[in-house]
């Protein structure tokens, strides 16, 4: 039988000591809230009935158990309050030598079978507990910001603690309504392991120029369902705070480059520059405390007419190519209103490729989506073909062809013979240069590459990928032509990966080399990433999901570029795709979907 918990102790009553406190009160469980000085103990209190008052103000918990809530809570200044109670959380912060030394006054005060345990989110539980006497009785409970919000909890076992107390905490987890996930202790442990080098990969990112801060968080949020951009989130976490994790994770885990803080974060923690608490990071903030954005200097000009300047007009589009992705963008061009000219390989694939536009129109007006006349309007836009002469006319040509370099290269060989000067050739590449596209023709200042996302009608994100030949002339028309699809674009330069492949398939891997290493398994990575850090789904379901070999080949596109050996492939994704496992068109990958 586990233990029964009647009182807990919390020391440290910021944003997240506060969260704490409010999960055991609002489970029924008394609390001694403790700080260490007064003043603190106000601002500590001050947190947690905003909290609750909101929650009121939301319909989300009655007054009559808002007050329940808070009459089960007792503030007190110092460790001596805590002298009866059957467990003690520790929310300070991140100071390996702060947290040694309140252990070792918590072994002195606590009665003799009291847990005590530390929210720590990167440091060593195993080094703190030995700043007591009773290591086996210490433990992780990192509860995620906002405590009352988050599901997830991951418990972390060192080498000496007790069975007995991981069983009585993950007992504790499920009283609470929280789901947990039992590890070992590791630099990270599980979502700060693969969320953070993500997160220092998006800063390296707008360190270098490569993308603007905001082109950086829409890709993330609107190419893959991420609730937050990278930098954005930086500011919430707080820039110091994340310093701290990197550089714990850096220093105890192996000295993996990914962890090494980018030097611009240093240098914003050294300017006082935190986020949002201190109303600037990435992004510059009403006051400090608050999430409204205000703009600085690096906003960028939102006006439409100033996005169309120095663009070029655009009415006709050729479409070359008969995959998803080309009968995606057909469809997309001529609802917006565009004359689109689609070439294919021969009229077999020109009639299947219009029976698809057709059939996906038609589900738009069953859904209410698209009017009878719009569809018809639409269809009647387009114009079939099967030889690319028929481009001679166009403004604008996006191709959508096999992703081999040799195939794109003899076809804009030809579109460089057969269009007229001044015209866009653009790329749909996910992984291939676009300076290789550009450069077999002659007039690489008019290639560019236009990245949209599957399914393409659906999808609101386009990478905008200017090569160092492109001209801005370029690169306004695209922008503008994508606002006139009403799509998001986002600008980067021509690099593997781009902006939403390059930081997001490193994250897949660094998953993979986890499981790989057997520290958890591939259900509690998804769980810790979808319930921890908001993600639409795990690193293992969208793998299987994506294809292992894609995946695969994205990868090693990464690696050979950049060298990184942090990118290189994990082995056991490299085997599972040597297997046939390719995830679920082939029926198995990370999981089976045979039997599904």
């Amino acid at each position: 039988m586990a233990r029964e918990f009647t009182s807990v102790g919390v020391v440290g009553l910021g944003t997240m000591g506060a969260g704490i406190v409010e999960v055991f009160a609002r489970s029924g469980i008394d609390v001694v809230a403790v700080e260490v000085s007064e003043a603190a103990l106000e601002r500590g209190r001050a947190t947690l009935t905003g909290s609750t008052d909101r929650a009121v103000a939301k319909g989300k918990l009655a007054p009559a158990d808002r007050d329940a809530l808070l009459g089960r809570v007792r503030f007190a200044a110092g460790l001596d309050a805590l002298h009866t109670v059957d467990l003690v959380i520790e929310a300070v912060p991140e100071h390996l030598d702060l947290k040694q030394r309140i252990f070792a006054e918590l072994d002195r005060v606590c009665k003799p079978d009291a847990i005590l345990a530390t929210n720590t989110s990167s440091l060593s539980v195993t080094e703190i507990s030995v700043a007591t006497s009773r290591p086996n009785q210490v433990i992780g409970i990192h509860f995620f910001n906002p405590a009352p919000v988050m599901k997830l909890v991951e418990v972390v076992r060192t080498v000496v603690t007790s069975p007995d107390v991981v069983a009585d905490v993950e007992a504790l987890c499920a009283r609470l309504g929280k789901v947990d996930v039992t590890i070992n202790d590791r630099a990270g442990f599980i979502a700060n392991a693969l969320l953070f080098g993500y997160l220092n990969h998006a800063v390296a990112m707008f360190e270098s120029n490569y993308a603007s801060r905001e082109d950086i968080d829409a890709a993330m949020k609107l190419g893959c369902g991420l609730p937050m951009g990278p930098l954005a989130l930086m500011d919430l976490i707080g820039v110091d705070t994340a310093y701290e994790i990197l550089d714990t994770m850096y220093r105890r885990g192996g000295r993996d480059r990914r962890h090494a803080p980018v030097p611009l974060i240093k240098q914003m923690v050294t300017a006082g520059l935190l986020g949002r608490k201190t109303g600037r990071g990435f992004y510059t903030y009403e006051r400090p405390g608050s999430p409204v954005v205000v703009p600085d200097e690096a906003t960028p000009v939102a006006d439409a007419a100033a996005l169309a300047d120095g663009a070029r007009g655009i009415t006709k589009v050729g479409v070359v190519g008969s995959g998803t992705m080309a009968t995606g963008i057909i469809e997309v061009f001529a609802k917006a209103g565009y004359e689109v000219v689609s070439v294919t390989r021969g009229a077999e694939k020109s009639a299947s490729v219009c029976e698809a536009v057709k059939t996906s129109l038609n589900k738009g007006v069953v859904r209410g989506k698209v009017s009878e006349d719009d569809r018809d309007a639409a269809l009647g836009r387009i114009t079939w073909s099967a030889t690319l002469e028929h481009l001679a006319d166009v403004d604008l040509v996006v191709e959508a062809v096999v992703e081999e370099l040799s195939v794109k290269k003899a076809l804009f060989a030809s579109l460089d013979e057969i269009c007229k000067p001044g015209v866009i050739l653009a790329t749909t590449t996910s992984s291939l240069p676009v300076i290789e596209v550009a450069m077999a023709t002659q007039r690489p200042a008019d290639v560019i590459g236009l990245h949209f996302f599957n399914p393409a009608p659906i999808m609101p994100l386009v990478e905008v990928v200017r090569t160092i030949r492109t001209s801005p002339e370029t690169v306004a028309t695209a922008r503008a032509v994508c606002a006139a699809l009403g799509k998001t674009a986002v600008v980067c330069a021509d690099r593997s990966g781009f902006i939403v492949n390059a930081l997001l398939f490193p994250y897949l891997n660094d998953a993979v080399k986890m499981l790989e290493a057997s520290y958890s398994t591939a259900d509690d990575i998804d769980n810790a990433m979808k319930l921890g850090c908001g993600y639409p789904m795990g690193p293992f379901e969208l793998l299987d999901v994506v294809g292992l070999d894609v995946a695969l080949a994205i990868q090693r596109e990464l690696y050979l570029e950049l060298r990184e050996p942090g990118f290189a492939p994990a082995p056991l994704l490299e085997h599972l795709v040597t297997a046939g496992y390719l995830g679920r068109k082939t029926g198995r990958g990370f999981r089976d979907h045979t039997h599904r």
